[in-house]
């Protein structure tokens, strides 16, 4: 399966509580740890990525920081949305909400040293955020639309915001990794800087990279007493699921992150030691690019909408695996309280041929005698971008490509390495597209992503979500009132108007429920994530919950 970087949540509202999860997140004061002595074993990982490693270890960069971040760099909070959102201070040792929600103040946890043994303060939380301010490119969530000021005060970092923005709390603690200012202030354009050779404050460094692969090891100064605990992994690049399956089948790999055929037959039946567990997260997408005519007809859109069974979708691409999405793009039963079914029902954009066609003939389509509808000369012919390697969405898309060809749509799936298919989509190079978002804490962060004008960016401009480019500042206004509020009404209200926005519009058309893709191998190490300690959601690609979890494992 892809790769993807953003964490993903499977709560309702977050919960600011400070919880602590198994990690213990204390240190001796003013010193670092030494816990190279006492590391060891070597984890393999399987996640099929569709591309060879460029070596890059930017965190900014979303082509490449999900080999970073973890990894190497590290967040203020962790927030665990499979355990009610309950927090967990990392680099922050604590943070508090003051001036009506409109104030976060972070205190900086001391004792915490750059893999280099440079400190590192306040004063590299502050610079980071003040790169992004001056980098939009890098500010992969817009949190500057929302931030007024960042400031240090002694040991504390404090974010003023310009509303009352709880819910940003998640974007600002859990989704933005501390950087080196001693190192990152001399980059002289951030944006394409490669890292190379990355220095972060998490528990690994980088030792080699290749193309086909990465080696980590332990840092012997991480802050954490004890941890990690394994003392390297091993990162093979896949450009296809079989063979990065093979090797989870023979036990080369302990921790897979991709789709399994048949996988009681292929893989748990090897050995009694190999499970797998596939929480619903968020929707796999066939993403619209609405600069493009005839797709920026509504009728065209909705045509789509109507003339794919996404039940088909789900058994045949995904093995059931996956479950088939609803229009309003709300994850069932994770969100289902959110579901508004009434309006679900208006629209009922269940699968019906007929009616896809009804729509393009009084649309003022017509079948040419190939079959295929036309309006001005103009063929509903469509290409759609994938990832070749990913077997399961090419199955998918298959399924999609048939179907619409029985109601007059062709389809042409152009089957990209993974570095071809990410460039071609943030830079909105396609017409349509196969790909996930990937959501947060509750519906609204998936509809963010999907719908915020300010995320998206012009064609041939790197866009961080948003790749169909929708912009409607009715949409972006009721986006930014859900941030303003913290009452659970209101916010249920306005997810329930851009429910309203996926149906009316469809910008996207959701197809499968994306799951967390997760196989693990107890044989050699403790301490994985399931669903009895849902410590972390468990997919390596899902960040930074991969630190969680690698941290967690303890070689048997």
């Amino acid at each position: 399966m892809k790769r993807r970087w953003f964490r993903i949540s499977l709560v309702g509202p977050l919960v600011l509580a400070m919880g602590l999860t198994a990690v213990s997140t204390t240190t001796t004061a003013g010193a670092s740890v030494r816990n190279a002595s006492s590391a060891s074993g070597t984890l393999t990982i399987s996640n099929e990525s569709g591309e060879l490693w460029p070596c890059s270890f930017n965190p900014y960069n979303p082509a490449v920081w999900g080999e970073s971040v973890g990894f190497v760099y590290e967040p203020l909070v962790f927030v665990d949305s499979l355990e009610s959102g309950r927090t967990t201070p990392w680099l922050a040792s604590s943070f508090a909400w003051s001036g009506g929600n409109k104030v976060l103040t972070f205190t900086i946890r001391k004792g915490v040293k750059w893999s280099d043994g440079t400190a590192m303060t306040a004063a590299d939380v502050v610079f980071t955020f003040d790169l992004l301010k001056a980098n939009p490119a890098l500010d992969l969530n817009a949190v500057w639309t929302v931030l007024k000021s960042v400031a240090q005060s002694g040991d504390n970092v404090v974010l003023s915001f310009k509303t009352t923005a709880v819910p940003y709390f998640y974007y600002v603690a859990d989704q933005i990794d501390v950087l080196p200012q001693h190192i990152w202030a001399s980059i002289k354009n951030p944006v394409t800087y490669a890292d190379a050779s990355p220095v972060g404050t998490g528990p690994y460094t980088v030792s080699q990279c290749s193309g086909q692969n990465i080696a980590y090891k332990s840092n012997p100064t991480y802050w954490q007493p004890g941890l990690p605990k394994v003392k390297t992994i091993e990162y093979p690049a896949f450009t296809s699921n079989d063979p990065a399956n093979e090797e989870l089948a023979t036990g080369v790999a302990q921790l897979g992150a991709q789709f399994i055929p048949n996988i009681k037959a292929f893989y748990t039946s090897k050995s009694p030691n190999y499970h797998y567990w596939f929480p619903p997260i968020a929707n796999v997408d066939l993403f619209i690019n609405l600069t493009v005519a005839p797709l920026n007809d509504l009728a065209v859109r909705q045509a789509i909408a109507y003339g794919v069974d996404r039940r088909r979708v789900s058994q045949i691409g995904e093995y059931g695996y996956e479950p088939p999405s609803n229009q309003a793009a709300i994850v069932t039963p994770t969100f289902g309280s959110w579901l508004d079914s009434s309006l679900l029902s208006k629209y009922n954009y269940t699968y019906n041929p007929a009616k896809a066609m009804s729509v393009l003939e009084k649309a003022g389509y017509k079948k040419g005698p190939d079959g295929i509808f036309a309006k001005n000369g103009k063929e509903l012919s469509f290409s759609i971008i994938n990832i070749g390697g990913n077997s399961d969405w090419v199955a998918s898309v298959q399924v999609v490509q048939n179907e619409l060809a029985s109601i007059g749509i062709k389809i042409s799936p152009d089957n990209l390495s993974g570095t071809d298919f990410d460039n071609d989509l943030y830079t909105g190079k396609y017409q349509l597209a196969w790909d996930n978002e990937v959501g947060g804490p509750s519906p609204y962060y998936e509809l963010r992503q999907l719908l915020y004008g300010p995320n998206s960016a012009p064609i041939g401009k790197l866009a961080a979500t948003n790749w169909e480019r929708y912009s409607n500042p009715s949409t972006d206004k009721l986006i930014g009132e859900y941030a303003a509020t913290t009452s659970s009404t209101v916010q249920h209200s306005i997810v329930n108007q851009l429910e309203q926005v996926m149906l009316s519009a469809v910008p996207v058309i959701p197809m499968t429920e994306e799951v967390d893709w997760y196989q693990y191998d107890t044989a050699a190490f403790s301490g994985w994530v399931t669903p009895q300690n849902p410590y972390a959601q468990p997919a390596i690609y899902i960040l930074p919950d991969d630190e969680v979890l690698l941290l967690h494992l303890t070689p048997k």
